[in-house]
């Protein structure tokens, strides 16, 4: 796989896939635009080598139809914008009238095409929808790390049809962290893992244990295992179905010398709010009537010394019901403890994220992943569909 800056874009249309499904307002403007910021260095590259910059992306779920709500418009605007120029904004993303506007580009310009989701053919990874994204431009650089995971036409499809493609700065920089940290970390390696359900963990868990040195659990799947291990968690949320899988888990922890942690005490509550009675317990003495909502003060000291040595951290998942106040102590402390570590730290998936950012903690992590999902799977050792299909340009031409 090649990356933009080893392709000669030099004056071409260059067909750019970005992730800007950013949030927009009940005005229809851009709350946040961490996505769109992001994309920014690949796009200076191109401009700077006077290339025709063509940019594509989704917003939301438009489910196929037209839809002022889920329009790129804005999008353009905030581009125009932070990068002090003009961003034409096409009326669609293939048809006459935007091969038109394209072919009266000047070098050094830019457009962004409507929202690829109007389209249905874009999640089936239609090839003759794919075959019209890729009539545009002369190479195709993908830097759209949020939708890696996904097999679609303008990340998967159009890669058949184009004779020269590769990755942006952003992908290559996300790829850097995550594949080099998994594949030759310093050591000592943790893992923290957290998050509600064992059941969407379940590979990442399997995966990293053949990788780190302590592994981490905490938030809701820990009562999972926590259960399975006989204790009373109360009303707290478990799979029961998994308990045997979290069994598995901690008797492979033991055998491959994995320091496998687990909350020893938690902050159980009545019901989920943050007015709700609360008290720190240890796990030995649970309420059989309330549920664990956050990891207590014992857990977190015990989580924090276990990061003093580390040398590599990877954090994916909180410790807790973080979005309210009541429950998020043990997240924002953990964060703290990381962002204090002089290890590598990564941090990814969308909670994580919002919760490093909650604790005031962001810019001290080494680095924080764009793709949830996509940072996820890399996690559970898989390949990513969009990452694969750049080795294989123009296989239909």
């Amino acid at each position: 796989m090649k990356f933009i800056d080893e392709i000669n874009i030099d004056g071409g249309k260059v067909l750019f896939r970005f992730d800007f499904n950013v949030p927009l307002d009940n005005a229809l403007q851009v709350t946040d635009d961490t996505r769109i910021t992001e994309a920014l260095p690949t796009i200076r590259y191109a401009l700077n080598k006077k290339a025709r910059v063509i940019m594509m992306s989704h917003l939301g779920r438009p489910k196929g139809k037209k839809s002022l709500q889920y329009s790129l418009a804005p999008v353009a605007g905030r581009l125009s914008t932070l990068l002090g120029r003009d961003v034409k904004m096409a009326g669609d993303c293939i048809g006459r009238a935007v091969e038109e506007l394209v072919d009266r580009m000047e070098p050094d310009s830019l457009i962004l095409l409507e929202n690829l989701r109007f389209h249905a053919e874009e999640e089936a990874n239609d090839d003759e929808f794919a075959s019209s994204l890729a009539a545009l431009a002369d190479v195709y650089i993908d830097d759209a790390f949020g939708n890696a995971h996904r097999a679609h036409a303008s990340n998967t499809g159009v890669t058949k049809f184009v004779k020269a493609c590769g990755a942006g700065f952003l992908i290559k920089k996300e790829l850097n962290y995550l594949k080099t940290v998994l594949e030759k970390p310093d050591r000592p390696f943790v893992a923290i893992i957290g998050g509600a359900k064992v059941s969407g963990k379940m590979e990442v868990l399997l995966h990293l244990m053949t990788k780190v040195d302590k592994m981490i659990i905490g938030g809701a799947m820990a009562f999972t295992f926590l259960k399975a291990q006989g204790y009373d968690v109360g009303k707290s949320l478990v799979e029961d179905d998994l308990q045997p899988k979290a069994l598995e888990i901690m008797d492979m922890a033991e055998k491959q010398g994995v320091k496998l942690l687990l909350p020893v005490d938690c902050v159980m509550a009545e019901d989920k709010t943050n007015e709700s009675p609360n008290a720190v317990m240890t796990i030995q003495s649970m309420n059989p009537e309330w549920m664990g909502l956050d990891i207590g003060p014992e857990t977190t000291a015990l989580f924090s010394k276990a990061l003093k040595d580390a040398k590599t951290i990877v954090w994916n998942g909180p410790m807790g019901l973080f979005e309210m106040d009541a429950y998020s102590a043990g997240t924002s402390a953990l964060a703290r403890s990381v962002a204090a570590s002089s290890a590598v730290s990564v941090v990814g998936g969308g909670d994580t994220v919002t919760a490093v950012h909650k604790a005031g903690v962001a810019e001290r992590m080494s680095f924080i992943s764009t793709g949830g999902g996509a940072s996820l799977e890399l996690l559970e050792g898989r390949v990513l569909p969009a990452i694969e299909a750049l080795e294989h340009c123009g296989s239909k031409i």
